[in-house]
């Protein structure tokens, strides 16, 4: 392995992670699962379809793979601790657990806790030997520890409420978490005799007075997530938990996705920063999150350190010098806004727009621990890359540059990444500080990749919308020969403000979808992120214009540049934006296609916004309230169009969605079926915007082949 020039490091840990290369070279020199951007990227050593290539990737080995996430490399630079999911098909369900990597050691994968116990969020203590987790071992979510790299794990917490997040101290003596807990009650007892009281009452009604009433897939029951500190006792144990964000009405971490990120130590453990929306009833409305700083006892109020910006304040990371790095957005109300990088003096407290200039919104942000640099993860051109920035200049230097790196960490001058791409799930890697050649550590479903064939894929570009410069991805059907011609699956994307790029999706698996003899075409239209932030802002207030357009476009220039892809025989495929753009293709352009699968899709924009749950989403999207815009709405409204519905379409929606309610789904259905159009529905009572469960997948996934088999190959 060749390593970029660097002063000399005789420490253990620079010793360590060079021998753990070496290792990792000589046991996994593999390559990028996410491949070259610009050419074909082949997944296997034959063409797909050939006797030596395997057989073709299925659902059924898609539900089966383990799923590798959140590495952390210890302080040290010796170990890697990682998350491995299991599939228990039994149980219906994933199961968690933790391996050990140590790279002093020829770096072997090795379990450390069995992944029935549910074991999550593993975060280093300062010394590298002690290893806190989140488990369910107990019957309840709580905070343990493990001295690696073969100790029993050990209780640490002990409380009534269930933890759902993990922060440990750069000293060593403190823990960060966050239970769900009544803003108004003065312990964790009485948040949970009032939650066993509730659950024994014969009525079952629920009583409001403002939004959220419900939010993604869960019914308000008046606990607001709120984060603690505690300190740790002499025997490991955690002592009371001090509610240092008591009195706010907010979730940290924000809900249903936040985590960790949300908040952080200072460099000597005595403070807390964290993310919250403090919106009242404003909330659904709302994208205003502020950074709060909070003495890590809990001693004081938290002090608001960015009320200045009415937009989105979010990750804040430390320096070792206790400068505050944070992402920020300029726009409220927009959650697609570009998230760009500021950094806070600790001493004058004057903060800096670190990369006001640079067109790229950060996703998720760290920091190398030599403070020099700071760790960006972007989507760019349909790869979600990693960048090095330069903490004084604001220069970005591309670490990773193909396939999608889905979480990172950084430690003694090394990151361990995980990386995935159109050709394969995630697996580990590690690279120094100032790039390099990457090693990869994990091949965690070497065995079943191996004997399948896993289809090439190819990024292309043509001229869409205005002649702009528009992306999209191809992929081979397995069995595929030169001079064949293949039914086409036409992916489309969600979000609106996403991407179908070089990404592993186990909801919308190009492989499986290739495996079955499909060739797929998936376009980045205008409103996609990763072009610059002017290409995502696009497609507000014109949903059906500019990327309707470049659909067409791209799936031409698809077909004339790929002749093996059969134009007569398509069907288009999308969920969430994608399902209203299934709903919108139907009456809009409905001679293209043989049939469509229509996932979770939009189809009454006017009560779409009242039946929602962020509203911020389509009071932006739309151009303001309903009844202050009407014809904001009324400018992409599938329903006005159902007198020109004709396409046999497969309808999919899920009980428990409360971003796009199920009712969309079923307005779409009662359409195609009082029109006389060939049509089914899916209707999953367990799932929420996402289908999950294992069994559900399976389904989802045979449901769907056989609409595209019955249109396209019968």
């Amino acid at each position: 392995m060749k390593i970029n020039a660097r002063p000399a490091c005789p420490s253990l840990g620079c010793l360590l992670a060079a021998a753990a290369l070496t290792a990792a070279a000589a046991a996994a020199a593999a390559a990028d699962p996410g491949g070259p951007p610009q050419e074909i990227a082949h997944a296997t050593s034959g063409e797909p379809g050939d006797p030596g290539a395997g057989a073709p990737f299925t659902v059924e080995d898609l539900v089966l793979l383990d799923r590798v996430s959140d590495p952390q490399l210890s302080p040290d630079g010796r170990y890697v601790a990682y998350v491995e999911r299991e599939t228990d098909m039994q149980a219906n369900r994933g199961r968690n657990g933790l391996w050990l990597i140590d790279l002093a050691h020829g770096g072997a994968p090795q379990r450390l806790t069995e992944a029935k116990d549910g074991d999550t969020s593993p975060r280093w203590a300062p010394g590298s030997r002690t290893l806190y987790f989140l488990s369910n071992r107990s019957g309840s979510a709580q905070v343990w520890r493990v001295t690696v790299p073969d100790g029993a794990p050990q209780r640490v917490s002990d409380y009534p409420l269930d933890v759902g997040s993990l922060e440990v101290s750069p000293r060593g003596d403190r823990l960060a978490l966050s239970m769900e807990v009544f803003p108004d009650c003065a312990d964790l007892a009485c948040t949970r005799n009032r939650l066993d009281a509730r659950a024994k009452q014969p009525a079952t009604g629920r009583l409001y007075d403002r939004l959220f009433v419900r939010h993604w897939d869960t019914w308000s029951n008046g606990t607001r997530s709120h984060l603690f500190s505690t300190a740790l006792n002499a025997d490991g144990t955690a002592g009371p938990a001090v509610d240092v964000s008591r009195g706010f009405d907010a979730d940290i971490p924000s809900k249903p996705f936040g985590g960790d990120e949300d908040y952080a130590f200072s460099p000597d453990g005595r403070q807390l920063v964290f993310s919250a929306r403090i919106a009242g009833r404003t909330e659904p409305w709302s994208t205003n999150f502020d950074l709060y700083s909070v003495p890590a006892d809990g001693s004081a109020a938290p002090a608001d350190l960015t009320a200045g910006n009415p937009a989105w304040d979010a990750q804040p990371v430390f320096l070792p010098d206790g400068d505050l790095a944070w992402l920020a957005q300029d726009r409220p109300g927009f959650e697609a806004d570009r998230f760009h990088i500021n950094v806070r003096n600790a001493r004058s407290g004057a903060v800096r727009e670190l990369t006001r200039s640079w067109n790229r919104s950060v996703s998720r942000l760290g920091v190398m621990p030599d403070g020099r640099h700071l760790l960006a993860a972007v989507d760019e051109l349909g790869q979600h890359t990693l960048y090095s920035i330069d903490v004084r200049s604001g220069a970005p230097q591309r670490l990773v540059g193909s396939g999608e790196v889905t979480d990172f960490s950084a430690a003694h001058g090394w990151i361990v990444y995980g990386l995935q791409g159109l050709g394969a799930p995630a697996d580990l890697y590690l690279i120094g500080a100032r790039g390099g050649t990457p090693r990869r550590l994990t091949e965690a479903n070497h065995e079943v990749l191996a004997a399948r064939g896993m289809s090439d894929f190819e990024q292309f570009s043509f001229k869409g919308w205005n002649d702009d410069t528009v992306y999209g991805y191809v992929v081979k059907p397995y069995g595929f020969a030169p001079g064949k011609r293949f039914p086409v699956a036409f992916l489309v994307h969600g979000g609106p403000q996403g991407s179908f790029g070089n990404e592993w999706t186990y909801r919308w698996n190009a492989q499986v979808f290739a495996g079955h003899g499909y060739g797929i075409v998936m376009i980045d239209f205008h409103g996609s992120t990763g072009y610059g932030q002017a290409f995502t802002d696009s497609i507000s207030r014109d949903w059906g214009g500019k990327p309707l357009v470049d659909l067409q476009k791209g799936l031409a220039a698809a077909l004339a540049k790929y002749p093996w892809l059969d134009g007569e025989r398509v069907c288009a495929l999308g969920a969430s934006y994608g399902g209203f753009m299934m709903n919108w293709i139907e009456g809009n352009w409905p001679e293209r296609f043989r049939c469509i699968v229509n996932h979770d899709g939009v189809f009454d924009q006017r009560m779409m916004y009242y039946a929602t749950e962020e509203l911020w989403f389509t009071e932006w999207e739309m151009g303001g309230p309903q009844y202050l815009n009407p014809q904001g709405y009324e400018q992409a409204n599938p329903l006005d169009f159902v007198a020109k519905w004709r396409t046999p379409m497969l309808v999919i929606h899920s009980e428990q969605d409360f971003r796009i309610p199920y009712s969309q789904g079923i307005g779409a259905f009662t359409a195609l079926q009082r029109r006389g159009i060939e049509s089914r529905l899916l209707v999953f009572p367990d799932e929420n915007h996402w289908v999950l469960k294992p069994a559900n997948s399976v389904e989802w996934y045979h449901t769907v082949l056989e609409w595209l088999d019955a249109h396209l190959k019968n």
